[in-house]
């Protein structure tokens, strides 16, 4: 299987599950019901953290393992695999050009790229309570000052699934924490997405 074969797999797995239609309301036969926003968030965390963890586990140690092809922060330029936080910022903003404006990232308190930092005192607050309580999403709904779009967001629990992304980020000269262990809580994967269609 070439590395281009493999890309193409792992992108369009992704892109068939988050494009399905119908996520944001079950038709009944009197008409269509809302599905609360904290469902649908859980339902796009399913996905989304499926698809990483399939990645992650399958494709890229296994490639890497085997010597088949690497895993890179720079995948583009050396034509390797790219890291499992970027198959998750890529396929968001893939995601994105789709229409609902759900948008997905996986954020840190320990980031070793600083894009990947809390951006918003919600991201910030989300981090420290999935830290302190892992089962439990932090989540809100907010309006956007610039559009008045109201938008829910909810922040989950990162947990390391692998010793590769363990060592990934222990071993990483730019890691600001170099003791993490499988099952720790490494970040957040946060989900946002407007309450309304537009």
């Amino acid at each position: 299987m070439t590395r281009k074969t493999v890309m193409w797999i792992a992108v369009m797995t992704t892109m068939a599950a988050l494009g399905a239609p119908g996520i944001f309301a079950v038709e009944k036969q009197s008409g269509s019901v809302g599905v609360p926003p904290e469902t649908v968030a859980d339902y796009l965390r399913a996905v989304i953290m499926a698809h990483r963890h399939f990645y992650t586990i399958h494709i890229a140690n296994r490639l890497r393992q085997e010597r088949i092809v690497d895993v890179s922060e720079n995948w583009r330029t050396t034509h390797s695999l790219p890291l499992p936080v970027q198959l998750v910022r890529e396929t968001s903003e893939i995601a994105e050009l789709t229409g609902p404006n759900v948008r997905y990232r996986l954020i840190s308190q320990w980031p070793i790229n600083k894009a990947n930092a809390a951006g918003t005192e919600f991201e910030r607050r989300g981090l420290k309570e999935v830290q302190a309580r892992p089962n439990r999403p932090y989540s809100s709904a907010s309006t956007v000052p610039a559009s008045a779009e109201q938008v829910f967001e909810a922040v989950y629990a990162d947990i390391a699934v692998t010793s590769a992304c363990v060592e990934c980020h222990n071993t990483h000269p730019s890691s600001p924490k170099k003791d993490f262990k499988v099952g720790d809580v490494m970040g957040g994967l946060v989900i946002s997405f407007p309450l309304s269609k537009q």
